[in-house]
């Protein structure tokens, strides 16, 4: 039971920052118009959505109770907001660059944890860790242009 329970906060954490990344892309979107810029940044939110999604699913399979938003990480999307309005667009890119590699760390860390399923660890290094490293890259060449 302590090694579910273990499961579920860890799910949870990591589901808290999803939803913060999907507030912060939702900030994003809107200094972007009709670039090709919002179209990335609508992208990666749509992959943000997916990874809410299958992480309330792990939750709930496992017996918990998923949170319903951000809770700490909330404060982020503000962050990049502010960001963006005081240093311009590349610095806003580069903020949502830093969280996205703040976001694989978390992953990686839940897939060095010993008291993590299996099935789980697959599920986040086959779905939920590869658009996050996509996102980097891309947020890399929109910073560089």
């Amino acid at each position: 039971m302590q090694t579910i329970d273990h499961s579920i906060e860890v799910l949870d954490a990591l589901l808290r920052g999803e939803i913060s990344a999907i507030e912060t892309y939702s900030h994003a979107i809107h200094k972007f118009p009709g670039s090709t810029a919002e179209s990335d940044l609508q992208d990666m939110r749509s992959d943000h959505l997916d990874s809410v999604e299958t992480l309330r699913e792990l939750i709930t399979d496992l017996g918990g109770n998923p949170s319903t938003d951000s809770g700490p990480w909330g404060g982020f999307a503000k962050t990049v907001e502010n960001v963006a309005a005081l240093f311009g667009d590349s610095s806003a890119m580069a903020a949502l660059q830093q969280g996205e590699e703040h976001g694989v760390s978390e992953y990686e860390e839940a897939l060095e944890d010993k008291s993590i399923d299996a099935e789980i660890k697959e599920v986040i290094r086959d779905e939920l860790l590869p658009p996050l490293r996509e996102h980097i890259a891309t947020l890399q060449s929109l910073t560089e242009s």
